[in-house]
Formats: C-alpha cells, structure tokens, sequence
C-alpha cells in the first residue's frame, strides 16, 4: 500500500528532483485535493513548467503517465474531501457545461463499475440474500436513500427485510436480534459513515454474513465483508454520485427477482387488485393518453 502512495514517493524522492520537478512535487503537495482533479496542462500553467514537463514527471515517479499519476492521487484522497473541498473543486466549471458534465461523469462512473464487476461474487451475494433468515440493509447519511430503496424492492421478494438507516444508537437497537444465518448489507461510500463501520462489525460479531456496497475492495466496509460489490462514485460536487450504486442495487434486486419469479408473480397480482381498489396509484394520465 505504501509503494502506491503518491505523497511518499514524493517525500522519498523530492532531493532527487529537478527544479521543474520540485515545483510539482510542491503543487502536489499543497493542493493535493484540486491536483487529483485537473490536467496535466492546467498542472502545469498552474506551476509554469509544460506539459510535457508533467507528463515526464509521471513516470519518472514510475507510473505508466499522467492519468495513472492523477488516479493514484484520487484513490488516496477520495476519503479525505470535505464537502468544503468538493466545492472548490468544481468552482471553476462552467455554468453552461454542468449539465452535460454531471450525466457525463455518471455515464463513466457506470462504464468503470461495468469494466470492474465481479460476476461471481454478485451471484454469490444474492444467493446468499435469498437463502438468509433475515436481510439488514444498512444505509446511513447520503447513502441512506439507497438501503430505503434497496429494503422497499427486496420486501417484495424476501421476506424479513429490515431496513437501517439512523444513528448508531438506533441502529444497534435494530439490529439486536441479528445472528447466524442472517446476512447484513452495508452501503457506504466515501466519504464512509463511522456509524455504518460500527454496525457493520457489531453485526459481524454477533455471526452475520456481510455484503458490502461499497467503492473499492480496500474500503473499511469492504474489510468486513465476506461479499464485496463495487460500484463506482467520482463525485463531481459535495453531492456524491450513486448512478452507478443505485443501478448495481437494481441489478441484485432484478437477479433476485428472477429467481423468485413464479412466488413474484402470484403476489403481484394480489397486490395490483388491492391497490386498484385503494386508489393507491392514480389513473389521470393514462386517461388522458386513451383519448
């Protein structure tokens, strides 16, 4: 971990350096939160020394070039923005290019988590959803609208599911029946949840299985976990980004689904006549549609 920790291998070899060289080293080091985000030519007018001059420095640090420089600095970061930091780091986008910026940035956030998926370890994931007693899903801060989506879905096909999405107080009160047999969801991505830690390991200790929904395998939920599921989410504002969270829980409520279709289908249908007779769903726009 310490040969891939782009401020070490500046420390360790800043007497090494040129003149142009330590003035990126020292830019780095001083902004390493906007450095982890910018171009190797906005790098380089931003310490007056070329392009090129950037690029070079990538691999006389060893690094195969620029973007490889650049995604090690993200990965050390991402845990440490600050929703101040998250901030300055889109303070210069153009207002007219947020649009398109934003659905871009999803767009490749979904395309990495498609590269990078572990086919296997999803499959064993919800097999094991499926097989368990009960289903704790764990969602706290920004990424509790996920395990409420993720619990709303599952309810319909497993039964059991417990959702927690509150303080660590609460969320040890919900889970104290949790034991052998039962598998626990954790979702947290950076900046990762303590609370959502805590719980995490007081359900490991109790003997649940842990699935974790998570960004990468050296994530401090993934550490817990015996299923990990990665999905990418650069964020591209204090707003983290869960396109590609939410579509891979999609997919896991959709494999689950299929699995259990025949039970799904009969239970659909009871609850289609008992929502048309509640008027849970309203009908004006397929009125409108029929004329």
């Amino acid at each position: 971990m310490e040969e891939n920790d782009l401020l070490l291998k500046l420390n360790r070899n800043y007497r090494s350096f040129s003149k142009g060289q330590r003035l990126l080293a020292n830019y780095i080091t001083e902004n390493y939160d906007r450095a982890a985000f910018i171009t190797a030519s906005k790098m380089g007018r931003a310490v007056g020394v070329s392009e090129s001059t950037v690029v070079r420095f990538a691999y006389a640090l060893g690094y195969d070039g620029y973007p490889e420089m650049q995604k090690s600095l993200q990965d050390l970061i991402r845990n440490k923005l600050t929703s101040v930091q998250r901030i300055q780091l889109t303070s210069d986008m153009d207002q007219n290019d947020v649009l398109r910026s934003v659905l871009k940035a999803d767009i490749a956030n979904i395309r990495s988590t498609i590269d990078s998926v572990d086919n296997a370890a999803f499959n064993e994931a919800v097999g094991a959803m499926l097989s368990a007693r009960r289903v704790y899903i764990i969602g706290m801060k920004s990424a509790a609208p996920l395990a409420q989506f993720f619990a709303y879905y599952l309810n319909f096909i497993i039964e059991n599911v417990v959702c927690v999405s509150t303080s660590i107080n609460d969320s040890i009160e919900s889970l104290i029946r949790i034991g052998e047999g039962d598998v626990c969801v954790g979702i947290s991505f950076p900046r990762y949840s303590t609370r959502t830690v805590e719980a995490l390991s007081f359900a490991k200790q109790r003997g649940a299985d842990i699935i974790a929904i998570t960004d990468s395998g050296f994530s401090p939920i993934a550490e817990l976990a015996k299923h990990v599921l990665v999905a990418h989410s650069d964020m591209a504002s204090f707003a983290d980004s869960l396109t590609a969270p939410l579509s891979l829980i999609n997919a896991t409520i959709v494999a689950a689904s299929l699995k259990s279709k025949d039970k799904l289908y009969e239970q659909f249908l009871q609850l289609e006549g008992i929502w048309d007779s509640q008027q849970v769903y309203t009908t004006k726009g397929s009125e409108k549609s029929k004329k």
